[in-house]
């Protein structure tokens, strides 16, 4: 349960001291509001510590009180704890992985339902995160790790990366008939890089070893391979070396059953010419 003891949670001191700082300006919340461009309510969830306020728009709530010095500083200080307090546990779960992921030499992707978030488009993974019932600011959050990761594509050195995809994934719409051509241009897009292979596992094949879940492998010079499978209620790291052995028995058979780069990029273009 979230706690809201003041002597004991940084979400509820900043909110306090937010509303000190309003205080001795004479503002009222209605004031403040006009000077973010919020709602009234998102300053009171502010100022009781219900709602932490994204780092710009603290900036702006500081210097439209004309918070400065000392008590700025305090003040960006309880609020990098309190953003701590309110970062989704999964997500801190799940950082170990896009670290190793960020250094890695290797990387695997195994993806049955949904693309893996490597490859997703801006458009595909915000609808991909609506969907999932997350507000404006929290798929805002996410969307910039996801693009974030994405920057191993680009390395100096980039990593060797496999995908295997199930042909059902490319027909399954997520957002509207662009976002998914658009998704799928991607996909052709990355294929053509010397780092990236993409195999699609067609459907014809029926049933396949990997249908229990998405699988993420990354690989590094200085630790043991990172798995990172996805479940329906939580997401899974380990390295341990006989479930990470099991899993990558799973990404090869499937890659072994999947169609050669040459086949896999014909059923690309068919798919994205779907959604034309």
């Amino acid at each position: 349960m979230r706690s809201h003891n003041p002597e004991s949670d940084p979400r509820v001191q900043l909110g306090e001291l937010l509303r000190d700082a309003r205080d001795i300006q004479h503002k009222t919340q209605q004031d403040v509001a006009a000077i973010l461009g919020l709602e009234r309510s998102t300053v009171a969830k502010g100022e009781t510590g219900k709602q932490v306020p994204s780092t710009r728009v603290l900036e702006i709530w500081l210097d439209g009180l004309g918070v400065t010095g000392l008590a700025r500083t305090a003040l960006e200080k309880m609020h990098r704890l309190a953003r701590l307090m309110e970062r989704d546990p999964s997500d801190v779960r799940v950082e170990p992985f896009y670290a190793t992921e960020a250094r890695a030499h290797t990387v695997r992707y195994w993806a049955p339902i949904i693309l893996p978030g490597i490859i997703q488009t801006p458009a595909y993974a915000t609808a991909l995160f609506t969907a999932m019932r997350f507000d404006a600011a929290k798929v805002t959050e996410k969307l910039g790790v996801r693009m974030g990761r994405q920057s191993i594509l680009e390395r100096a050195d980039p990593p060797d990366i496999t995908i295997v995809v199930w042909q059902p994934v490319l027909h399954h719409q997520i957002g509207s008939r662009e976002t998914m051509h658009d998704q799928i241009a991607r996909l052709l897009e990355l294929s053509d890089m010397p780092t990236v292979t993409i195999h699609v596992l067609a459907s014809a094949h029926g049933a396949n070893p990997g249908l229990g879940g998405a699988i993420q492998l990354a690989a590094t010079d200085d630790a043991p391979e990172l798995l990172l499978s996805d479940s329906l209620v939580e997401d899974q790291l380990t390295n341990d070396p006989a479930v990470v052995r099991r899993a990558s028995s799973t990404f090869n058979n499937v890659r072994a059953d999947a169609l050669n780069r040459a086949g896999s990029r014909d059923v690309l273009v068919e798919a994205m010419e779907t959604w034309s």
